[in-house]
């Protein structure tokens, strides 16, 4: 299957890469930097520059590369967290990745004709309720009201509803916080957690399975339910590529 990875040297594209190449799929990697799409070529993609808000360059990049599905994994976090406020300065422009990349890249994959979109979106986000009670399924409404991370919580929204009104097959992956080789944390600090391991089996598996949607991707902690996750794509959060 040809898939376009927008975000291939991110977290998950880096853990995701190998699971898509063994299993065969054709894989076109998207980078914003020359050095990288060397690295990735070396890694058996076929990389291309390309900046998600240059929408022309996007948008023929994708027409070349003719994905059946895209993968949206794109962030603009920093790769190492040494305070809050470096974290919450990266907030703005994440969410612009969120709001106005998500559009580029939707308006670049319906003109090369892909058949189904898959997003990285956040399990943390739900609205809190008034006494604690079942695990937020993905019905439950996301907490776009107020809180510390509200621009980031209205930016995935914003992000959700764009991918979801598409008009493709559209799959939001609700990721928990991640944890593991490449992230901020080896281990998990909060909840709902998921290692980044598990994150990208649970995208290789949305590539053919799960019905258009929302899923939640995380750890049996109690926080998200993960049974539709489970029982539509076959997600198991004790995944781990080998050693």
């Amino acid at each position: 299957m040809r898939i376009f990875l927008a975000g291939a040297s991110g977290a998950i594209g880096r853990r995701l890469t190998p699971l898509l190449l063994a299993a065969g799929h054709d894989v076109t990697g998207c980078t914003r930097h020359a050095e990288t799409a060397r690295q990735l070529n070396a890694a058996g993609i076929r990389a291309v520059v390309a900046d998600v808000f240059d929408a022309a360059t996007l948008r023929d990049a994708l027409v070349k590369a003719r994905p059946e599905v895209v993968v949206h994994q794109l962030t603009d976090l920093p790769q190492v967290v040494e305070d809050e406020a470096q974290l919450a300065a990266s907030y703005p422009r994440n969410a612009r990745i969120r709001i106005e990349g998500t559009h580029n890249l939707i308006a670049a994959a319906q003109a090369a004709s892909a058949r189904r979109f898959i997003v990285q979106s956040v399990a943390f986000a739900y609205a809190p309720r008034g006494e604690p009670g079942e695990p937020h399924s993905e019905a439950d409404p996301l907490n776009v009201v107020d809180g510390p991370r509200a621009v980031t919580v209205r930016a995935a929204a914003d992000m959700e509803r764009q991918v979801l009104a598409s008009g493709m097959e559209a799959i939001v992956l609700r990721y928990g916080f991640f944890y593991g080789p490449g992230t901020w944390h080896a281990d998990p600090i909060r909840k709902p957690s998921v290692h980044i391991d598990a994150a990208g089996q649970a995208t290789l598996l949305a590539l053919t399975r799960g019905r258009p949607g929302v899923y939640n991707i995380a750890e049996e902690d109690g926080t998200v339910s993960i049974a539709k996750a489970r029982a539509e794509l076959g997600f198991d959060p004790a995944f781990r590529l080998p050693a």
